[in-house]
């Protein structure tokens, strides 16, 4: 389904990139504050179990509320300095009251939401491809900088995204679902065995669970023919940046690494041009 809106490719593409900043600004909110949200949860849930009092706390902490605030001074953003990708470069990457420097993630994440709208809307327009399309890639998006902060890939993200890719796929949008659900059951005990084998061998834990789902959600939306493109693209990808982090940044070898940014990025590629690398692939064998 495709709808047309007598705009040209270029302009369709460009009203995106706006709704994607637009959106970027609140996939920021979802990185910073669902951990946060969740941590508050845990601990009420805790101190209900062990039958301690609740904590006297401020205003709970939602995807709402309270109101964005510079986290170095406290004080409230005005609106005009909220506008995505703008507020930070007119402020100079700084907070406009305490000229505390804003992280680089909030325009980063802005310009990527921006650009992954527009990268769907030109090359498949209006249509319900480029709508699984954005959420697949917001949903890796909010991921991957959840993991990279906290060390954890969220069961109200990565599930959620499985059930998706599974409807996604209930008329064959991708792959047949046949295919899906063997995906997603791949996905999981692979990186499941893996985890297994790897504790057995040497008493500790490689991986955490999060990763074993969202390599199951990225099964049900791929197939279980693109599981392999994924896994090696992101154990090349993910060794070599430790590596790289050993090597040059002084990086210790136990300090544990985040996996899931290099499964999302694995994901993401194999969802644009798993078909492509594949074919190429096999061409060269054939050779």
């Amino acid at each position: 389904m495709e709808l047309e809106l007598g705009l040209s490719q270029n302009m369709l593409a460009g009203l995106a990139v706006i709704f994607g900043l637009l959106i970027g600004s609140f996939l920021n909110v979802v990185i910073l504050r669902l951990p946060e949200k969740m941590q508050a949860e845990w601990r009420r849930d805790s101190r209900d179990f062990l039958g301690l009092e609740p904590e006297v706390s401020e205003q709970p902490v939602t995807l709402s509320k309270p109101a964005s605030r510079c986290p170095s001074c406290g004080v409230a953003i005005k609106p005009q300095h909220n506008i995505p990708l703008i507020s930070y470069l007119f402020l100079k990457g700084r907070c406009k009251a305490c000229a505390a420097p804003i992280s680089i993630q909030y325009p980063m994440v802005e310009l990527l939401a921006g650009l992954l709208a527009g990268f769907f809307v030109y090359h498949y327009g209006l249509s319900i491809v480029s709508l699984y399309g954005i959420v697949f890639s917001y949903s890796l998006l909010v991921l991957t900088g959840i993991d990279l902060h906290e060390k954890l890939l969220p069961d109200q993200i990565t599930l959620p995204l499985l059930w998706l890719g599974l409807f996604a796929n209930l008329s064959g949008t991708f792959v047949s679902l046949n295919e899906a659900v063997v995906g997603a059951i791949a996905g999981y005990l692979s990186l499941w065995l893996v985890f297994w084998a790897f504790k057995l061998i040497t008493g500790k834990e490689g991986m955490g669970y999060g990763d074993f789902k969202l390599l199951a959600a990225l099964g049900a939306w791929l197939g279980w023919q693109m599981l392999p493109l994924v896994i090696l693209l992101s154990t090349v990808v993910g060794a070599t940046v430790g590596i790289a982090a050993i090597l040059f940044a002084g990086r210790e070898k136990q300090v544990p690494m985040a996996f899931g940014p290099y499964l999302a990025m694995a994901g993401w590629i194999a969802f644009v041009w798993g078909d492509k690398i594949l074919d190429s692939y096999l061409r060269f064998l054939s050779l």
